[in-house]
């Protein structure tokens, strides 16, 4: 049972940590970065758009938390949901609230906007199980990501657009691959410092698998592919 409730401020203050706070950024830059392409100078949707693409990386951090307390118990004991601070049934409902708040934001300025999403949500709920295995994990992740300067151009440009209207420039689709590949780079980083934890859980990641030499010269690729994409946005 956890030790504190929804109406304790000890909760949402270990909630707050949960969300990884420092980490936001990520979610509201590459979300912001596709609102820009689309209208940047349509400030009222830029205020309302910022928020939820702010916040959408600590609600699906928190989310999928609750379905990797093995391996976190080992690497980062520290962490409220494992130390039993705040409970998986607490966090499991906030973190899909605020998620369907952030995606229900965005598509009251295109109604698009659920179709990804949608799958956003659905890929971090399953984000575990494709974890566990050296192939998936990084590439997972990062199509999730991905979706967030999608839905920031639909959101900046209005319905009908969709889900494909990024890519109809150059533009747009390498600043996608960008963020695809800039986040899968972080995320096979990240594996490095939970190694140990995650061979001992049966997480068989790209590290655990093939070593360090390796999985450093595979992340030193993503982020090359990264800059080069980048640098033609």
């Amino acid at each position: 049972m956890p030790t504190t409730t929804l109406t304790t401020p000890k909760f949402w203050q270990a909630y707050w940590v949960t969300m990884r706070p420092y980490l936001l950024f990520v979610s509201g830059v590459a979300g912001m970065a596709g609102f820009a392409l689309g209208a940047p100078q349509n400030v009222p949707a830029a205020l309302a758009a910022f928020p939820a693409f702010f916040f959408a990386y600590g609600f699906g951090q928190a989310l999928t938390d609750c379905f990797q307390t093995d391996t976190d118990a080992l690497s980062s004991p520290y962490r409220p949901l494992v130390r039993g601070i705040i409970g998986k049934r607490q966090v499991l409902g906030i973190s899909l609230a605020g998620l369907l708040g952030c995606c229900l934001i965005l598509s009251w300025l295109n109604l698009l906007n659920l179709i990804p999403g949608a799958l956003s949500v659905l890929g971090l709920a399953t984000y575990t199980f494709f974890k566990r295995r050296w192939w998936a994990g990084p590439f997972y992740n990062a199509w999730i990501v991905a979706l967030l300067p999608v839905m920031g151009y639909m959101a900046a440009v209005g319905y009908p657009a969709g889900p494909s209207a990024i890519f109809a420039t150059v533009t747009g689709g390498t600043l996608v691959a960008s963020v695809f590949f800039s986040y899968a780079n972080f995320v096979l980083m990240g594996y490095f410092k939970d190694i140990s934890a995650d061979r001992a859980s049966g997480y068989h990641t790209f590290v655990v698998r093939f070593g360090w030499r390796p999985a450093a010269w595979i992340s030193d690729l993503f982020a090359l592919i990264s800059l080069a994409a980048g640098g033609t946005v």
